[in-house]
């Protein structure tokens, strides 16, 4: 059985930091560029950044360019999203999956049929 879990949210005030980390069991992550997916209230999931199988490549929202870095650790299986000077917009459920980059759009891989429960980031003004 595969479980998918995202740890690392909290409430932290604007300009903090958090930094979150996903892992799986019962997949490995090797086989898939892998990304964070952020939904807030009311609106659309949108893709945050998503890292190639290699590491070697890297995308991101625009408006987190600059404040967030992700990374992935092969030998932990693990992906994780450093967030730096955090804004009360950045507030959102956050997960990750299997990502693909489309004219430069983040999107959820549709062959990825895994989704943690998230970790809640909160960012007070």
């Amino acid at each position: 059985q595969v479980e998918v879990v995202e740890i690392g949210g909290g409430l932290v005030q604007a300009g903090g930091s958090l930094r979150l980390s996903c892992t799986a069991s019962g997949l490995s992550f090797d086989d898939y560029p892998m990304g964070w997916f952020r939904q807030a209230p009311g609106k659309e999931l949108e893709g945050v950044s998503c890292i190639s199988r290699s590491g070697d490549t890297t995308w991101y929202l625009d408006s987190v360019k600059g404040r967030f870095t992700i990374s992935r650790d092969k030998n932990k299986n693990t992906v994780s999203l450093q967030m730096n000077s955090l804004k009360p917009e950045d507030t959102a459920m956050y997960n990750c999956a299997a990502c693909v980059v489309v004219a430069g759009l983040i999107a959820k891989r549709s062959d990825f049929h895994y989704w943690g429960q998230g970790t809640q980031v909160t960012v007070s003004s």
